[in-house]
């Protein structure tokens, strides 16, 4: 096949009420492999969501640069963390027929689109980032993912607070949608001390004062707060105006951000978190093309999973017949469990010609090694373990494996 790869910007569409978003594309009108990016760039997971975003389109920019002789068109949709928006533009690449999206992060988001557009039009979704249990019993064939799933965290971060560090009491603060309450509910699940009080909150709010009194009036020995950055900046600053650091508090995925002190302009020495840790074989390279690519001193939190997502996806297309989602729904798997020859990021190229003449193939990810079970789960997941210190940001300080 002839390589005619390009990369060019072109603009998605202005909605009602939705701000203008870029799409980045990788390819011409007759492509290979064709996947979409459905991200949110902008909205309370923005902080997170744009770098994911990258790192789903990275394996296209690797692959150009190697100068493979396929077509591969990479296109990025912004969900801005709204449910109704990542239908609109799911619907989108749908329309325009791409069989495979790497998306999205924010689980109810996921969930409606599943539900909405995955299932009906049969087309196949990797999220690297929702974590919801609710996702688990879906569709294990069009639904899949390369995070670990919360019932796994909830584990890890109940073991660190009573195993680790012997806290007896605690209490759950967390965002009211499907990844807090999923968390929320875990965590409790699997906390060998006592639940004193479980609260949900609503993001983005003015204040939450109130919420803080009412969830910390029984001075419980621990709080898990699970919600985002934009969130978490009001939270944690209102937090610290009316108690003195006179809680253990554990966040999740959601708030590991680096950024996080410095935007609440105080130091979060009483905090600690878990994350689905970048284990995989293929970290290293990963980490040097992701940082080489975009600049940046170490990639975030779900990056290499969505690196992953969306090798898989070029992967499993490639060695499908055609460009459909139940064909490459049959082949997701096979490039991926266990059997075959071993692709990792460092030759993933290589990996390509394998995929298209039908051999075996077995790849092994950034983050982990991508082994998926009928439920389109991972059946084991590493978190690392940061502490927020000063108001320059957090450092891993452990690994917990569930």
């Amino acid at each position: 096949m002839d390589r005619n790869v390009s990369r060019r910007g072109v603009l998605a569409g202005i909605g009602a009420g939705t701000a203008l978003s870029v799409a980045g594309c990788l390819g011409s009108d007759d492509e290979d492999v064709k996947v979409g990016v459905l991200q949110p760039a902008t909205g309370d997971l923005g902080d997170l969501g744009a770098p994911i975003m990258d790192a789903g389109e990275l394996p296209g920019r690797q692959l150009e640069d190697e100068g493979v002789d396929y077509e591969i068109d990479i296109r990025r949709e912004d969900t801005e963390d709204d449910e109704q928006v990542g239908i609109e533009r799911a619907q989108t690449l749908v329309d325009a027929g791409y069989p495979s999206i790497t998306g999205a992060a924010n689980s109810a988001v996921t969930i409606a689109v599943a539900q909405d557009i995955l299932f009906p039009e049969e087309v196949v979704a990797i999220s690297p980032a929702s974590t919801s249990p609710d996702i688990t019993d879906m569709n294990g064939d069009y639904l899949l993912r390369t995070c670990p799933t919360d019932a796994l965290q909830g584990v890890a971060l109940a073991n660190l607070a009573y195993e680790e560090m012997g806290l007896e009491t605690a209490s759950t603060f967390y965002l009211n949608n499907d990844y807090g309450q999923g968390l929320s509910d875990e965590f409790v699940a699997n906390f060998e001390g006592e639940i004193l009080e479980e609260q949900a909150f609503e993001g983005e709010q003015p204040s939450y004062d109130s919420e803080l009194e009412t969830v910390l009036a029984d001075d419980p020995d621990a709080l898990l707060v699970v919600g985002y950055p934009d969130s978490g900046e009001q939270i944690f600053g209102d937090y610290y105006e009316i108690f003195d650091n006179d809680h253990q508090i554990f966040v999740a995925d959601g708030m590991q951000s680096h950024d996080l002190p410095g935007d609440v302009d105080n130091p979060m020495e009483n905090v600690a978190g878990t994350a689905p840790a970048a284990a995989g074989p293929g970290r290293e390279t990963f980490d040097e093309l992701y940082t080489e690519e975009y600049g940046v001193d170490e990639p975030g939190v779900f990056t290499a999973n969505a690196y992953d997502a969306t090798a898989v996806h070029i992967l499993a297309q490639l060695r499908a017949d055609e460009l459909s989602g139940p064909a490459v729904s049959e082949q997701v798997r096979e490039v991926a469990n266990p059997g075959g020859e071993v692709i990792e990021p460092s030759n993933l190229a290589e990996g390509l010609d394998l995929a298209a003449d039908g051999e075996e193939i077995e790849y092994r990810g950034a983050s982990s090694n991508v082994a998926f079970d009928e439920n389109g789960d991972l059946d084991a997941g590493v978190f690392d373990v940061f502490e927020f210190g000063d108001i320059e940001g957090y450092e891993v300080t452990d690994q917990i494996e569930i």
